[in-house]
């Protein structure tokens, strides 16, 4: 009895020590990752430009320093574009069918104004930026050019031609083929019919437009460990002259952006109060620019936007809605982005674009734009379906995508103030111009 309760006291004194040993084990363990992820914490808790940015300077390194890890690590990238590519027509078609569904009409004389204000920016700024592609050709180095500059139209007849045909394609074959104008077509005669639906069902497309949101944020997520692979790989292959034409790039897209809030809206809004425009315009874009430049969303901006409004004393009927509105359909830095960018794949692939077809395209990227409210990436999800106007492929377009996701730092940041500073600075041009108008009809009284 006493040899086994000696041994039975040696074995749990053995156990104790081994718990305690596999415990401090398990403690160091635990610091040793608690110490890696607390370095790693910052990166994991930023915002997601700040990620973007850390992707693009480490590919840069990488392909500086070790150019053969960085032709394999491009499989990140074209998984990043491939996932893109995957969601981007699901989105258009389920997001677009869900805005018209569920969009109240207005009927206020002043929200009548202030929308057709928002449409006449829009298109200008569409405009503006064919112009600025024309003065200013950017090319962009883009991967397996060949297939896609074979059926590349010539004309704008084969590009209308082209176009009725995809606009009564199959809507199935449209999503599986990412025929974007197809999907659109499709898009907007469901919106319209489901007008007509029950309330259930338009809530019901609501939230599955919100759950497409959603899968697309998911995948935007990993952008900088895609941009990091696409970097990395591109400049292994290309060197750095690939950095001077984003740079170029950029400048044209910045440049236009900056016509647009400087000359072209000013102009817009003389036309409508007959007085000196600059004023207000500098202080929309000193008080709403500044702020929707460094949150990157409109919607976020509303409140903003709201309050110089009130402080304005300016009819709280009309910007209790052309406000959210604005913040929805009045994307003129979007139809610059689209515009640029479909223009930039053409020239880098060597498909003569004439005026009128560059035209088109800027009715056409105006119609896009006032969807890109609702799209997880703006308006460089739905440059594919401009590009689709000259028979680019997919694969080529979401290149040109993931070309956006590496200036968008600046880009989005960009885009998004002349957006927001827009909303608020044509409320109060229609609010003027109304005072104006009863103010003139007094006179004559």
């Amino acid at each position: 009895m006493f040899t086994f309760r000696t041994s039975r006291f040696h074995l749990e004194n053995d156990l104790r020590l081994s718990v305690t040993k596999t415990t401090l084990e398990d403690h160091k363990v635990n610091k040793t990752f608690k110490n890696v992820f607390s370095f790693a914490m910052p990166f994991l808790q930023a915002s997601l430009v700040k990620q973007i940015l850390v992707g693009l300077i480490l590919g840069t390194a990488l392909a500086m320093v070790w150019p053969a890890a960085a032709n394999e690590v491009g499989i990140l990238g074209t998984i990043f574009v491939s996932a893109l590519k995957g969601v981007a027509p699901v989105l258009v078609f389920v997001l677009v069918m869900s805005a018209i569904a569920n969009q109240e009409l207005a009927g206020d004389v002043h929200i009548r104004s202030v929308i057709v204000l928002y449409l006449i920016s829009t298109f200008a700024s569409a405009f503006t930026a064919v112009l600025a592609s024309f003065l200013f050709p950017t090319t962009l180095t883009l991967m397996n050019v060949e297939a896609a500059t074979a059926a590349a139209p010539a004309a704008i007849s084969e590009v209308l031609r082209g176009l009725l045909l995809n606009i009564v394609d199959n809507p199935v074959h449209a999503i599986a083929n990412a025929n974007y104008i197809g999907i659109l077509s499709w898009a907007i005669a469901f919106g319209i019919i489901l007008r007509c639906a029950r309330p259930e069902t338009r809530i019901v497309l609501q939230d599955a437009a919100r759950a497409v949101e959603i899968v697309v944020q998911l995948v935007i997520r990993f952008a900088p460990i895609g941009i990091f692979g696409l970097v990395a790989n591109t400049l292994a292959q290309e060197g750095l002259g690939v950095m001077l034409e984003y740079g170029h790039l950029l400048l044209v897209l910045i440049g236009a952006m900056a016509f647009v809030a400087l000359i072209l809206n000013p102009f817009i809004v003389f036309c409508c109060t007959h007085e000196n425009p600059y004023p207000v315009t500098l202080m929309c874009l000193r008080e709403s620019g500044v702020s929707a430049f460094f949150t990157r969303s409109s919607a976020a901006n509303i409140p903003v936007n709201m309050e110089i409004c009130r402080r304005l004393k300016l009819p709280e009927s009309t910007y209790a809605i052309s406000i959210p509105v604005g913040s929805t359909i009045n994307m003129a830095g979007a139809a610059v982005v689209i515009t640029i960018m479909a223009l930039s794949a053409a020239y880098s692939l060597g498909i003569e674009v004439s005026f009128a077809s560059a035209l088109f395209l800027s009715i056409v990227a105006s119609v896009c734009a006032a969807g890109t409210s609702g799209v997880p990436g703006g308006s460089l999800m739905l440059i594919p379906l401009a590009c689709g106007l000259f028979g680019i492929d997919q694969t080529i377009a979401m290149q040109v995508v993931a070309i956006g996701f590496i200036i968008g730092v600046l880009q989005d940041s960009t885009e998004t103030g002349l957006n927001s500073s827009s909303d608020v600075l044509f409320t109060i041009a229609a609010c003027k111009r109304a005072e104006r108008l009863q103010k003139a009809k007094a006179k004559e009284a």
